[in-house]
């Protein structure tokens, strides 16, 4: 069974392509012209060993809204793409992760319905050069187009180290969650 998927998108504000495999290494190639952003991308494919190829070239002079949210949509696409009819999945994973004074904890279904329920608190309009509450809405928009729940708190005193556990939390949760250890679909609907 080969996950892996490439999804590209472009419109008026976001011009975006992503190769995506769910059983790779944790080997990344990522730029979005959002620094900080890059960082936890890449902290998330090398902590869920998922690799990730993604280029995205945004609107990011008039901010970093549009690229981060279409990078969370494009993303869950490439995600849904990748996994396929879930066949043998674990599905249901969580992590907690601590970063020095920060803890987070991720919760994720892989269900094929879409909820995100995330309890987060930024002390400062930025971390880095991305804006920290459009954090949230990146995990609202993967949520949405990869069709699974997702919930996630933080704690802590410094933004970065909390932003940062966070989405190794996610990138942990992913990883188990997506584990192949059966070969039935996990639901007694028998459909994901």
């Amino acid at each position: 069974m080969t996950r892996i998927s490439n999804v590209s998108r472009k419109t008026m504000e976001t011009d975006i392509t992503i190769k995506m495999d769910l059983d790779g290494k944790g080997k990344y190639t990522i730029d979005t012209g959002i620094n900080f952003f890059n960082h936890m991308l890449e902290s998330f494919s090398k902590h869920s060993m998922i690799d990730l190829q993604l280029k995205a070239v945004g609107d990011i002079e008039v901010d970093d809204h549009h690229t981060i949210e279409d990078v969370g949509i494009l993303m869950g696409e490439a995600f849904i793409k990748a996994i396929g009819d879930k066949k043998g999945i674990k599905r249901m994973a969580h992590a907690i992760i601590p970063m020095d004074e920060s803890v987070s904890t991720v919760a994720v279904d892989i269900s094929g319905r879409s909820y995100c329920n995330m309890k987060l608190d930024f002390k400062n309009e930025k971390i880095g050069d991305m804006t920290a509450d459009v954090i949230i809405h990146f995990f609202e928009s993967f949520a949405s187009s990869a069709k699974i729940n997702i919930y996630g708190t933080v704690e802590g005193a410094n933004d970065h180290h909390k932003a940062e556990a966070l989405f190794k939390a996610f990138a942990k949760a992913i990883k188990e969650a997506i584990k192949v250890e059966h070969n039935q679909i996990p639901s007694t609907k028998g459909i994901l």
